[in-house]
């Protein structure tokens, strides 16, 4: 045996997983993927599902194929380690450390792997045992240990999670909650709360759906049939500023008498309706046969404006506008999905793709489709691109600012007196569970800290005093 050969084995065991983990990192350098989400099964009149299991959609592959690819580079590097290494622990270090290398030069590793599991949590474990299952989570958690910046991957998993709790996208709550319980033990409880208070308020929500739909239907029900989903502030990633929209009076009483029952319940709180997150299933007559249409919320305000319009009249894109109110941007997102996607319920004219000023649409009363039940898609990014990274990054090192100074308090109230070298120790030793703070930037929370007068600096210049 060379005494030096196991450092010289290790030194280009890491240097050949980094070269090749530089090659599957080049294979996803593109920023903008674009998908319209798929239709629901179809369904014949007595009810049996027509439709066929779809592959991953198109805008998350590149996701799918990177994580794929790394977790087939990993198998293939355990099993050298395991036969040729004796499962040597300097060399499983080495390997570690060289997976973690090539994977954090990714800046779109944490939402990949994000979306990797959000595929399989929505489509991938269908038709799969309990243990098939938890392999795949295993899976994902292999890769999720080598992400150095864990709370970037906690901004895009609770807003994946988000949606698929909101839009009944799971397949399994099992798995779902399997996997939160694998996050746990990785990261603590500190890192799931906020989720876990998501599954929360589902269940708590059904109940109160329950409660209202029995309630009404004692006293003078509405004429849509309400399921809310009631989100605590705090807990859920999305945005809590009222939805810009006017609806019509058919709906405005539905939400009213929710809001009437909810009120009797619990004094004291306040309802945001958020219709730019909400769905309705809505039954539309045309020529051939009627459908049942699943639209957004904002899709069927639009559609209900053309209810009682004749054959050959037509709404202007700026009629639509006053009427609904809806904001800009996402009136011509809802517009686009209703008139020049797969499933054109309405009518552009001129026809084209883009949503212009000085566009008309009518409704399209020649519409036929084989199924009965048709989800009109909504034009939706699946993969950030460039400006959107940007924002959410800017949002992360916002909140960041925050962590490290409520850190350095915690600390100093419970020292009391602290040098500076310590003190950048002790935040970098509790923060590097969620991301690696740099030295510079925890010293200059500690600079706004003193200027807020929480800390003083000791007349040494070298260390601290917490202010009571």
């Amino acid at each position: 045996m060379v005494p030096q050969g196991l450092p010289y084995l290790k030194s280009a065991l890491k240097e050949s997983i980094v070269r090749r983990g530089k090659e599957i990192n080049g294979g996803s350098v593109e920023d903008d993927f674009i998908d319209v989400e798929g239709d629901l099964e179809s369904t014949d009149k007595k009810g049996k599902g027509k439709g066929k299991a779809r592959g991953p959609a198109p805008g998350i592959q590149p996701a799918i194929t990177w994580v794929e690819t790394v977790l087939g580079l990993k198998d293939k590097f355990d099993a050298v380690w395991e036969a040729s290494f004796q499962k040597d622990r300097e060399v499983e270090s080495a390997i570690n450390g060289a997976f973690s290398s090539f994977i954090n030069m990714n800046e779109k590793c944490s939402e990949f792997i994000s979306l990797f599991i959000d595929d399989h949590l929505k489509r991938g474990l269908k038709g799969k045992n309990e243990t098939e299952v938890d392999d795949i989570l295993d899976k994902t958690i292999t890769v999720f240990r080598f992400i150095a910046e864990k709370d970037v991957f906690e901004k895009y998993y609770k807003g994946h999670l988000a949606k698929r709790l909101l839009y009944s996208r799971s397949v399994s709550d099992d798995a779902e909650r399997g996997m939160l319980a694998k996050l746990k033990v990785e990261c603590g409880i500190q890192f799931t709360q906020k989720m876990e208070g998501m599954f929360n308020d589902m269940r708590i929500s059904a109940d109160t759906t329950r409660a209202y739909l029995d309630h009404v239907s004692k006293t003078t029900a509405p004429e849509i049939e309400l399921s809310v989903i009631v989100m605590t502030s705090n807990a859920w990633p999305m945005t809590h500023s009222p939805s810009s929209c006017i609806l019509p009076s058919v709906m405005s009483k539905a939400t009213k008498s929710f809001e009437q029952f909810y009120f009797s319940r619990h004094s004291g709180r306040r309802l945001t309706w958020q219709y730019s997150l909400g769905n309705a299933d809505v039954i539309v007559q045309f020529k051939a046969r009627s459908h049942e249409l699943n639209v957004s919320t904002f899709g069927l305000v639009i559609l209900l404006l053309f209810e009682n319009l004749g054959d050959g009249d037509f709404l202007s894109y700026q009629d639509i506008k006053d009427a609904a109110e809806i904001e800009e941007v996402e009136l011509k997102r809802q517009l686009q999905s209703l008139a020049c996607a797969k499933w054109k319920v309405l009518k552009k004219h001129p026809s084209g793709r883009d949503i212009n000023l000085d566009d008309t649409f009518s409704f399209n009363d020649g519409f036929s489709c084989p199924m009965k039940k048709v989800k009109i898609g909504l034009i939706s990014s699946k993969v950030e691109n460039k400006a959107e990274r940007k924002e959410t990054r800017d949002r992360i090192d916002e909140e960041r600012k925050h962590q490290m100074e409520a850190c350095i308090v915690r600390i100093m109230k419970n020292r009391k007196h602290m040098t500076h070298n310590d003190l950048i120790n002790e935040v970098t030793a509790q923060l590097t569970s969620k991301f690696h703070p740099e030295p510079l930037t925890i010293k200059k929370r500690i600079e706004q800290l003193i200027e807020r007068e929480y800390l003083e600096r000791c007349e040494d210049r070298k260390s601290y005093n917490y202010l009571a």
